[in-house]
C-alpha cells in the first residue's frame, strides 16, 4: 500500500465514512462493515477526499481525460471534489458532469448538470462504492445518449471485494461488461490489513471478534479471485 492509501483508510474512520457493526445493504446482505460517502460533510473533508480520489485517478488514468462523471446523487459531490483535487495536486483542469434523476424542462434544461459532454471527450466515472453495478447500468446509457464520448473507466473509494451478480466482484463484472478499467482508492482487503489490531484515534478498530465476523462474511460473499 502507498502512504496515501493508508492515510485514506484512517481518514475514512475519522470521518465516520467507514463503520463497523451490523448493516443491511441495498442488496439485502447483512454486512459487518459499511462505507458511506455521505459522511463527508465539511469543506475540509471534501477537499481532502477530492485529493485522495485525484491521486487514484492520476495513478490509474494519468492526465489523458477531459471530464469526471458523478452518478446522482452521491457521485455529484464526489466528482466535484475530485475535479478540485486534480486542480490542486496536478494543476489539471478537468470538467465535472453529473446526471439528474429527472430531466429538467426549464432554464438549464436536460438530464445533465455541469460541463457538457462533447463527442471527443474522454470520461472517468467517480463513485463511492458499487456492490451490484446498478448505478453504472443506469449511467452508461445516459452518457452514450450525449454523443460519441469515450468512457475510460470507473474509480470508487473502496472495492468491497465481494461478489456482484455472479462469482466475480462487481468491479470485475463492470470491467468485463463495458470494456473499461475499474479501480478503487483502496480495497477492503487493504483496509482490513491496515486496521486489524491497530489503533486509530486511541481505539482498536478491528479486533479478533470483529475479524471472525468479517471472515464469515467473506466466506459467504467473497468474490472469486481474478
Amino acid at each position: 500500500m502507498t502512504d496515501y492509501q493508508k492515510e485514506f483508510i484512517d481518514f475514512m474512520v475519522s470521518c465516520g465514512a467507514l463503520a463497523f457493526g451490523s448493516f443491511t445493504l441495498k442488496s439485502g446482505r447483512h454486512s459487518p462493515f459499511f462505507i458511506n460517502a455521505g459522511a463527508y460533510v465539511t469543506g475540509s473533508q471534501l477537499l481532502q477526499l477530492g485529493k485522495f480520489y485525484a491521486k487514484a485517478i492520476h495513478d490509474n488514468f494519468g492526465d489523458d481525460f477531459d471530464v469526471l462523471f458523478g452518478p446522482a446523487y452521491k457521485g455529484i459531490p464526489l466528482c466535484v471534489a475530485a475535479s478540485i483535487g486534480m486542480s490542486e495536486l496536478y494543476e489539471q483542469e478537468v470538467g465535472y458532469v453529473a446526471n439528474r434523476k429527472e430531466v429538467k424542462d426549464h432554464g438549464d434544461k436536460g438530464i445533465l448538470l455541469g460541463a457538457p459532454i462533447k463527442d471527443s471527450d474522454k470520461l472517468v466515472i467517480v463513485e463511492d462504492v458499487t456492490t451490484a453495478g446498478t448505478s453504472i447500468e443506469e449511467t452508461m446509457p445516459i452518457i452514450k445518449a450525449q454523443g460519441n464520448a469515450e468512457v475510460l473507466g470507473l474509480v470508487v473509494s473502496v472495492d468491497r471485494c465481494e461478489r456482484g451478480k455472479g462469482k466475480k466482484s462487481a468491479l470485475s463484472e463492470i470491467s468485463e461488461r463495458y470494456g473499461i478499467k475499474t479501480t478503487a482508492i483502496v480495497t477492503m482487503k487493504e483496509v482490513i490489513e491496515h486496521l486489524y489490531k491497530r489503533e486509530v484515534n486511541g481505539k482498536v478498530i478491528i479486533d479478533d471478534a470483529l475479524m471472525e465476523r468479517i471472515d464469515a462474511y467473506y466466506r459467504e460473499y467473497g468474490a472469486e479471485e481474478d
